[in-house]
């Protein structure tokens, strides 16, 4: 079954057209990839699909089978979706705990009275949630910086606060948008292995966009590959691989069959 599914989305910007009809299907419990070119329009799909950008008419989103086009970022947030940015937005002055804390805000259950007239119950749900946190902290790696500022951490401890910061929201569907960019390849591998353990450990769905072809080949039961706004190829990434094309849409025609197919293959780590 479907978790996420869009059919005919668009979207223009003056005379661009980013995304053009693009029909998508993303299976619960899955992990599926979004390729293509730079330009492809790859992000804008997240933006659409997250409520930042508004789709044109016609366009339709669905979230567990609920209409979610036209929602606000907060509103689709709150039924499920979370993700991260090619750009990491943390709060830098804020140390690894608060963020995640930040994170985790939405599912605090009581309002702003609440502290004044329940300071017990307030206090232990506090300490829950930051034990809960401090159990993420713990499982991706940082708990030790815990108390430090997110502006202080490395790059790639920032990706993975990043990361565990859009766990802290408790979603369904988490679409990652170059988890990988800057990163070693051992780096790379490690950020990698924890992505596959949160999933499995609470039982995410994942959508991911990933310039680095192996992490994709190696991780995604589906791949969908874009060129221009448009769905060019999908399937398994045994098949994306050996689509003509997408060979095409990647590298062009300078180069024969024989030599394109072994450049992509090269790519992805084969």
């Amino acid at each position: 079954m479907a978790l996420l599914e869009t059919r005919g989305l668009s979207k223009h910007f003056g005379g661009l057209q980013a995304i053009d009809g693009l029909d998508v299907d993303v299976e619960e419990g899955a992990i599926h990839g979004l390729i293509g070119p730079n330009g492809s329009g790859k992000s804008t799909f997240f933006n659409l699909v997250t409520g930042i950008y508004d789709a044109d008419p016609g366009s339709v989103v669905r979230f567990d089978g609920e209409e979610i086009t036209g929602l606000e970022p907060h509103e689709i947030a709150s039924r499920g979706v979370a993700r991260t940015f090619q750009l990491l937005r943390l709060f830098s002055e804020m140390t690894a705990l608060q963020n995640l804390l930040v994170g985790h805000h939405t599912h605090v259950p009581y309002g702003f009275l609440t502290p004044i007239v329940r300071i017990r119950h307030v206090r232990e749900r506090d300490a829950a949630a930051v034990d809960e946190m401090m159990d993420l902290l713990e499982f991706i790696g940082l708990a030790e910086f815990a108390n430090m500022p997110a502006g202080e951490l490395s790059g790639g401890q920032r990706r993975l606060l990043s990361l565990g910061r859009a766990i802290a929201m408790r979603p369904r569907l988490l679409m990652l948008d170059e988890p990988a960019a800057g990163l070693s390849p051992v780096n790379v591998d490690n950020l990698m292995e924890i992505v596959i353990g949160l999933k499995n450990r609470y039982g995410l769905t994942l959508l991911i966009v990933e310039h680095i072809l192996k992490v994709v080949m190696d991780t995604c039961d589906t791949v969908t590959v874009l060129d221009h706004g448009q769905k060019i190829g999908e399937g398994t990434p045994g098949v994306v691989k050996d689509d003509p094309a997408v060979i095409e849409a990647y590298l062009g025609k300078e180069m024969d069959d024989d030599a394109v197919r072994a450049a992509f293959a090269a790519a992805a780590g084969e």
